[in-house]
């Protein structure tokens, strides 16, 4: 996993949805949707609480 989806992933698991993760990062809600969809496929992840933990 790349360091931003791996970044992603962490803040995911914080709760917070797309859009508060992309203005927190400055990147578009659309962007961040895409490294999650990304490392949810990498790790065979089922949800993004499990992703972040997978990617720990």
């Amino acid at each position: 996993m790349s360091p931003r989806e791996q970044e992603v992933a962490q803040l995911a698991d914080t709760g917070l949805s797309n859009r508060e993760i992309a203005a927190k990062l400055h990147l578009s809600p659309h962007t961040v949707k895409h490294h999650v969809t990304r490392a949810l496929r990498k790790l065979s992840a089922v949800s993004r609480h499990d992703l972040a933990h997978q990617a720990e």
